[in-house]
């Protein structure tokens, strides 16, 4: 029988019967009944209690200090407050971990109802809540049993049945094994609760602070409990590992004795063919093992140390720096450089036989002490142990660049490689492998990010800034699920009449906790991870909107236009047509409106491909931008072959054109270009008067820069628009920033 089809209604039906309850139990409430004390309990349950459980040994349950509260709120003030604190806490920590309202709202519900059942048993069954207390500790103490169970049972009934639902399996099968252990947490929580019930919250306050120490000495306590059970739980598969093999051991010996005295009996001579055959067999077996033993330790390309070896080899030298203070020895960490390129243009064979040349080539660079190891990929290591100075260390680094200029002749091939090298020293100080290989592989990728072809030497702050990277990573994560971007819109001005002609639309980060985080510092981040892809499209989809509200606001906006950036990992997904053609669909927007800024680097990255992709692109009906142009290196040939609507001059031609006058050749030269190849030109980064005369005379249509506004979120863009403001020379002050008066040579003039 499908079930399935029943949890889609099943989850409705509890989100309305806990609606139900919710709205009755709002109705019925004794508002005068509640005090202060009510508050402030109410406030702690809901924003801090949630986040304190205290787990319990020997099983994967833990009680929620939350499920304490509500149990207390409901003997202090009765059933309605603790169905509507339970729906409420239940609908605020479930924020924490999921924003889907299906989920939000059942279980809100589901603790809405399983509190009103408790409560209306509790009434039916003992009278007044409240009174409990005054019927003595006997009837207490089996209300408080009740009170557990009862809520215990209907909670997890209602959960197990939705279960069962998506699973396709029995209740009882899905209630049995997640829940049918659980009754501990609620008995423990309901318990705490009436203690403080009956011992009155201000004893619990003076208690807290010996509460705080015991929990956090308990967690301490489960924690080292934790770590010996894994250390015994370990020690004990070794020890079974050794007795299985040994005895394995004995079985093998006591069979071949066994074979001989069977052979001594038969003959003399067939025991002696058999043992010399026995002999034989034994020598196969320790080559065989010796080979097994070599190939576990050893990379199968090219012979050399694998990282298990190397692994061992780093325990030793830890082992012996720790016992002699002038021992000394260093880890390189190489990686070369564009080895993919390799592989890609000349194929895999030839990549390997690259990769078992440059072992050779390391192995006469170092000495006999020395270990060259290959740890995966293009990835290599060298371990020099017993150095005298670390002088002769880099002086290695140097070497190594200085061999690997001289080319490899592959089948045929003449190819160059190069290699970024990561280096860490002993003097660091370490006592792991893992942590040695960490470092030295850090400085390599600080190597990467200088330019390749170099070496660079781990430090501390090296390992800072990977972990703040790491972190910042782990927050960006998080951010694309709770969608904390901005958008801001900087204007994009027609030089010939001063007017608004569009605006670039550009993301934000509003972190929670560092609050406005700059675009340089998260872009490249996003860029490398791959997020940037549902970043670029929330950006679209964001700006898209607002224009269309914009547009339909006034008439004079109907002509303005959007531009958005694709980065290139967005560029070279499949689906990016699809995607912004929904976008344009969802948006009404018309795609006229709609101008895709692609960075010269990333068309001429793979030139045919682009000009594809720029066509399916052209074909929606948008514009399409190169930005930053004359930074790259487009050849002219294909600059003709791509449907480009406009080129952005890129902010460090126009920041330099007073400087000499070979700047502003540059800039008449692409605007001659681009107008005799019939395209629009837009100048970034105009912040002087004398750059927006300049670009206007060179007849320069388009520019945008800190001179007319920095860029700004969608209310304060829309203020702009508002003053219908023009910028024009030749005029005493400049008015930017939406009304604070600066000294220049140019006015924003409000039109008529």
């Amino acid at each position: 029988m499908d079930k399935q089809k029943w949890e889609f209604p099943y989850k409705w039906t509890i989100i309305a019967l806990g609606a139900l309850v919710v709205l009755s139990c709002g109705w019925s409430l004794p508002a005068a009944q509640l005090d202060l004390r009510f508050l402030l309990l109410a406030l702690f349950t809901i924003a801090g209690a949630s986040r304190i459980t205290v787990e319990i040994p020997r099983i994967t349950e833990q009680i929620s200090v939350s499920d304490t509260f509500i149990f207390l709120i409901m003997l202090l003030y009765g059933g309605e407050s603790a169905v509507l604190l339970a729906a409420a806490e239940a609908f605020v920590s479930t924020l924490r971990f999921s924003r889907k309202p299906t989920t939000v709202l059942l279980n809100a519900a589901t603790m809405a109802c399983s509190t009103f059942f408790t409560a209306s048993l509790l009434k039916l069954g003992f009278g007044t809540i409240t009174g409990l207390s005054g019927q003595g500790y006997s009837v207490f103490t089996v209300a408080v049993c009740v009170m557990a169970l009862a809520q215990y049972a209907v909670n997890t009934s209602i959960v197990a049945m939705g279960l069962a639902f998506r699973k396709n399996i029995s209740f009882w099968q899905a209630w049995s094994t997640n829940y049918l252990w659980s009754s501990i947490t609620y008995l423990m929580g309901a318990a705490v609760a009436g203690f403080i019930f009956m011992v009155g919250l201000s004893a619990l306050i003076l208690a807290l602070p010996i509460i705080a120490i015991v929990y956090y000495t308990y967690d301490k306590y489960l924690s080292d409990i934790k770590t010996t059970s894994a250390q015994a739980e370990q020690a004990e598969r070794e020890r079974a590992e050794a007795e299985h093999a040994r005895a394995e051991a004995e079985r093998q010996r006591a069979e071949i004795e066994h074979e001989r005295a069977v052979q001594a009996e038969r003959h003399v001579g067939e025991l002696n063919l058999h043992l010399a055959e026995q002999e034989r067999i034994s020598c196969a077996l320790q080559e065989s093992e010796e080979h097994f033993r070599h190939a576990a330790f050893h990379d199968a390309l090219t012979g050399l140390p694998n990282r298990a070896l190397l692994t061992e080899k780093l325990k030793a030298v830890i082992e012996r720096a720790t016992q002699h203070e002038d021992y000394q020895y260093a880890l390189l960490f190489l990686d070369l450089d564009r080895f993919k390129n390799i592989n890609d243009s000349l194929g895999h064979p030839i990549g390997d036989q690259m990769l078992i040349a440059m072992a050779r080539r390391l192995e006469h660079l170092v000495r006999e002490a020395d270990t060259v190891a290959r740890l995966g990929g293009d990835e290599f290591a060298i371990l020099l142990d017993d150095i005298s100075q670390f002088g002769d260390v880099l002086n290695l680094a140097e070497r190594i660049q200085e061999k690997l200029t001289l080319p490899f002749n592959l089948s045929g091939h003449e190819v160059f490689s190069s290699a970024s090298i990561g280096i860490a020293f002993s003097s660091t100080g370490y006592y792991h492998p893992e942590s040695i290989l960490r470092d030295a592989d850090t400085a390599m990728y600080r190597a990467k990010a200088q330019g390749k072809a170099c070496h660079e030497i781990f430090d501390k702050t090296m390992h800072a800034r990977v972990v703040d990277r790491l972190k910042l990573e782990y927050d960006l994560r998080y951010a694309v699920e709770r969608e904390e971007f901005l958008v801001y819109y900087q204007p994009i001005v027609s030089l010939d009449g001063g007017k608004l002609a569009g605006f670039e639309a550009l993301v934000r980060w509003q972190h929670p906790e560092r609050g406005l985080i700059s675009p340089t510092d998260f872009v490249p981040v996003a860029e490398e991870t791959g997020l940037i892809v549902p970043i670029g499209l929330w950006v679209l989809r964001e700006a898209c909107q607002q224009l269309a509200r914009w547009q339909w606001q006034s008439a004079e906006n109907r002509g303005l236009l959007l531009s958005v950036n694709l980065s290139g990992r967005q560029f070279a997904q499949p689906n990016l047509v699809g995607d912004i053609e929904r976008i344009l669909r969802e948006t009404h927007l018309d795609p006229k409106s709609l101008k895709l800024e692609i960075t010269e680097s990333v068309v001429m990255e793979n030139a045919e491909t682009a000009i594809s992709m720029l066509r399916q692109l052209k074909a929606l009906g948008v514009r399409l931008s190169i930005d930053d142009f004359g930074t790259g290196y487009s050849s002219l040939s294909y600059l003709h072959r791509f449907p480009i609507d406009t080129l952005k001059i890129d902010r460090s031609f126009v920041s330099r054109m007073g400087e000499n006058g070979e700047n502003a050749e540059i800039v008449r030269t692409i605007l001659t270009l681009a107008h005799n190849m019939g395209m629009e030109v837009i100048a970034e980064g105009i912040e002087k008067p004398e750059q927006f005369s300049q670009l206007k005379a060179l007849q320069c249509k388009y520019g945008q820069g800190y001179l007319f506004s920095r860029p700004v979120n969608a209310e304060a863009m829309e203020a702009l628009m508002a003053s219908r403001q023009q910028w024009q020379p030749e005029v005493s002050t400049l008015t930017t920033d939406f009304g604070r008066p600066k000294r220049s040579n140019i006015q924003h003039l409000r039109s008529a």
